[in-house]
């Protein structure tokens, strides 16, 4: 009757072993390390750089108790915070010896200590949240007036572009503010102007005014086009943060919308707060310019003869020297895509993707230059490198462009990263910083803990005491709950924060209210007379719709919370979740294996220890004990 089958006993012993595998990097803890990542888009980080890092380390007598190379940085570890700082001086000095122009990022991180055989396993620790790992907070502004400024801009490129194929002799376009201005001389041109306006613009709202012999068409943007805008440049601006902040190596940042034009960004675990400023105002922009090849040009590029006027110099990767003409033929923001590929000779390649203008103007400029050479740019901070320099072989129509050369795969892939998140859609500013200590976040994981701890250990003793080795089976399964629960917000790599260590508490309490629920079917049973392996058998199964339902009705809330909620509402709702799913398993499967396993094959039971079981309809009271008593 009260007996499990053998797969059943290895499925628990299994997931019992499994959460105590992903469970135990979390008592490991963190050590303080050093991080290197490019500095530039154009920078690798590779075993060479890792290399570097090692040498220079050496050099300076700062031991690192582990060097890694991790995807796309290096990140040495250390034993103690003054070993960590040393070394981030001479990396500094090692890898950057130009200030000014830094190739690396240099910051100072925390790394998880866990063993390297836990780690091959896949078990890593759970994340911690800002609250509970220390790290910088930003309230980021966005300028919304330059973005509709900006939008201004491009419709009014593309309007002097629209006229033009149209055969309407305008008397100049100007941007004003957030608006664009045409003049006519007539109102025949007037109504021209505004027919094109109206066929070819559906986001723009054009009014008529005469000035003085002449007429002004003044275009501006719809409510709703201007909305849209606002829209694109916060979802853009988060799209290129994320991607920016990816160089820190942070686990699991928060990087949100609040309110219409600001955003809040929090970095757990960075310490570093002048290199994360550093990051976030990282700048990416692609340029093609035409190759000066006049003779004047060739010269300048073997260095004999100074950079002709209307030229400018950039330099390769390999250190190169390329003169473009300075006249701007495309940028970034006439990119719809860009994605990493191969080219006919199977090449590493990038190809990229124009909207409808930037597919124009290339076709034109392609059809134009046959056999001349094309450089294109990426700025960063300000500074140009030639990413290639290609042969214009023939017209290229159709918006498709592709961008080959002496790349790797890698760089491939890097290159169109950066290239689709591409710069800011709108300038922000800092308008709030807040950093909190690793100290504060020790203090608030020490007060987690010990609410967790305190609260397990008395829930514990009560179950002992009033349910006796009932109490015992259900303190292990309430246990096995706690270790299957971080086991799996550690493989889900979640953020743990203070709301999450409440949910904790909270979750320890609703797994052994089951218990409670299934001990109390089981002394109603003896109550009425049933033998005590039939009591055992009937109070788990009469206990577990009870137990379903209060749960799945508990779950239904917690998913509400996990859908409209954010921020600390969020995390309470993952841990909640969670700790009733793991809870559904340790107090009815575990419990029943651990009472199956102790009284299931006794023939002959007489008693179990679960306490009194009090009989209040006039017969005596007893305390059923365990077997031999």
């Amino acid at each position: 009757m009260n007996r499990y089958p053998l797969w059943k006993y290895l499925v628990i012993l299994v997931v019992t072993l499994i959460g105590l595998l992903y469970a135990l990097p979390n008592l490991f803890g963190e050590a303080p390390a050093v991080q290197v990542s490019a500095g530039r888009a154009t920078v690798r980080v590779d075993t060479g750089t890792l290399t570097q890092v090692e040498q220079a380390l050496t050099a300076q007598g700062v031991p690192p108790s582990l060097v890694a190379f991790e995807g796309t940085s290096v990140k040495a570890r250390f034993e103690t915070t003054d070993q960590q700082l040393k070394a981030r001086d001479a990396l500094e000095k090692a890898l950057n010896p130009d200030p000014a122009n830094p190739a690396y990022v240099v910051a100072l991180n925390l790394v998880p200590r866990t063993p390297a055989w836990l780690a091959g396993l896949g078990a890593s620790p759970m994340y911690l949240g800002l609250d509970l790992r220390g790290g910088v907070h930003f309230m980021l502004q966005v300028d919304m007036k330059a973005a509709l400024q900006q939008r201004a801009d491009g419709l009014a490129s593309d309007l002097r572009s629209a006229l033009r194929e149209k055969n309407v002799r305008h008397g100049g376009i100007s941007r004003n503010g957030q608006t664009v201005e045409l003049r006519a001389r007539d109102a025949q041109t007037m109504e021209a102007i505004k027919g094109v306006i109206a066929d070819q613009f559906a986001d723009l709202q054009a009014v008529e005014t005469p000035e003085g012999s002449e007429y002004k068409v003044v275009a501006s943007l719809k409510p709703e086009a201007a909305r849209r805008v606002q829209e694109q440049a916060i979802k853009q601006n988060i799209t290129t943060l994320h991607n920016r902040i990816n160089e820190l190596g942070v686990a699991e940042p928060v990087i949100q919308q609040q309110g219409t034009d600001r955003i809040v960004v929090q970095l757990p675990g960075v310490q570093d707060t002048a290199k994360a400023k550093d990051i976030l105002g990282r700048t990416a922009t692609l340029e093609l310019r035409l190759v000066d090849e006049s003779t004047e040009g060739q010269a300048a590029e073997r260095g004999t003869t100074a950079v002709p006027f209307g030229s400018e110099r950039y330099l390769e990767r390999d250190g190169r020297a390329v003169i473009v003409k300075r006249e701007v033929l495309l940028t970034g923001e006439n990119l719809t895509d860009a994605q990493a590929g191969f080219d006919d000779t199977q090449q590493p390649a990038v190809h990229l993707t124009l909207d409808a203008k930037g597919s124009r103007i290339f076709r034109d400029v392609t059809r134009e230059n046959i056999g001349k050479r094309m450089a294109i740019i990426l700025f960063e901070k300000g500074k140009g490198e030639v990413v290639t320099a290609p042969v214009i072989r023939g017209e290229i129509g159709g918006g498709r462009v592709q961008i080959s050369g002496a790349m790797t795969s890698v760089e491939a892939n890097d290159t169109a990263l950066l290239l689709r998140a591409g710069s800011l859609a709108a300038p922000m500013e800092i308008i709030e910083e807040r950093t909190i200590g690793p100290s504060l976040g020790a203090d608030n994981i020490a007060k987690g803990f010990n609410s967790v701890v305190w609260g397990f250990a008395v829930i514990v003793l009560f179950m002992c005491i009033y349910y006796m080795l009932f109490g015992v089976f259900s303190s292990l399964a309430l246990g096995l709950n706690l270790i299957l629960l971080v086991a799996v917000l550690s493989m889900l790599q979640a953020t743990l924060t203070l709301p999450g260590i409440a949910a904790m508490a909270l979750a320890l309490g609703m797994a052994i209210d089951s218990n409670v629920l299934i001990n109390e079917r089981v002394r109603e049973e003896l109550r009425n007379g049933s033998s005590p392996q039939s009591a055992i058998n009937a109070g788990y199964e009469h206990a577990w719709g009870t137990i379903l339902d209060s749960n799945i009705t508990t779950l239904i809330a917690g998913v509400a919370l996990l859908a409209f909620g954010s921020g600390p509402v969020r995390g309470f709702a993952v841990v909640h979740c969670i700790g009733i799913l793991t809870s559904m398993f340790s107090s009815v499967v575990f419990s029943r294996g651990l009472v199956n396993l102790w009284y299931g094959r006794q023939k002959k039971l007489k008693s179990v220890s679960i306490g009194t079981v009090w009989r209040p309809e006039g017969g005596h009271n007893e305390v059923a004990k365990a077997d031999g008593s």
